[in-house]
């Protein structure tokens, strides 16, 4: 019985702390190698009707699947570390503010950023915020990307149209998507369903 919870704790320890897909540019291996991930998109886009393979590309910009992820800090005077621009955390980024946000609509308070069952449920949440808040419809990976980095506010006063570089960054968000939605199309139907033993694996 000891052995038998020893091993269940290492198993939950382990999950807590799990480690970034070995690829992360191919969805099908994704999905494979972390296998409660699929069954959690599932529910995400059950729930909001926003596409995986955009749920999936957001969360690659934003984290790369860092379940810890954080902004790089400033550097002052070049080399010293500074302040984080944001307190933006987990796979999602989100912020503080917009997490509570999500928290306080959908009454998931006990939601984590670094659990990536709650972070792509939040993107789904978001999606949907921005089908309502700024007309952007549920497959345009590009102006939702835009809106997610920018927020609905920002997004809805155009404040994205002077930066360059933000434009560059949501085309290949949604090149990201179209490559994910090919993918998946190829394996989507091998794919586990369900959660296994504990909703782990």
């Amino acid at each position: 019985m000891r052995l038998l919870f020893a091993l269940v704790l290492i198993v939950l320890l382990s999950a807590c702390t799990s480690a970034p897909p070995a690829n992360v540019d191919n969805a099908c291996s994704i999905f494979r190698e972390k296998r409660g991930w699929y069954a959690d998109a599932l529910e995400a886009r059950e729930d909001w009707r926003s596409p995986i393979p955009v749920m999936l590309a957001i969360m690659h910009q934003e984290s790369r699947f860092e379940a810890k992820a954080k902004p790089p800090r400033r550097r002052l005077l070049g080399f010293i570390p500074g302040p984080r621009p944001s307190n933006a955390f987990g796979y999602s980024q989100a912020l503080d503010s917009t997490w509570e946000s999500y928290q306080r609509s959908t009454g998931r308070y006990r939601a984590s950023r670094k659990d990536f069952a709650d972070a792509i449920h939040f993107i789904g949440w978001y999606n949907n915020e921005s089908l309502h808040r700024s007309g952007i419809p549920r497959d345009d990976t590009y102006r939702l990307y835009l809106a997610y980095h920018e927020g609905h506010g920002g997004f809805n006063r155009g404040t994205y149209r002077n930066k360059v570089w933000l434009q560059g960054v949501a085309g290949k968000v949604r090149t990201r998507a179209s490559q994910y939605q090919s993918q998946l199309a190829a394996c989507e139907s091998s794919l586990p369903r369900r959660r296994g033993f504990f909703g782990l694996f």
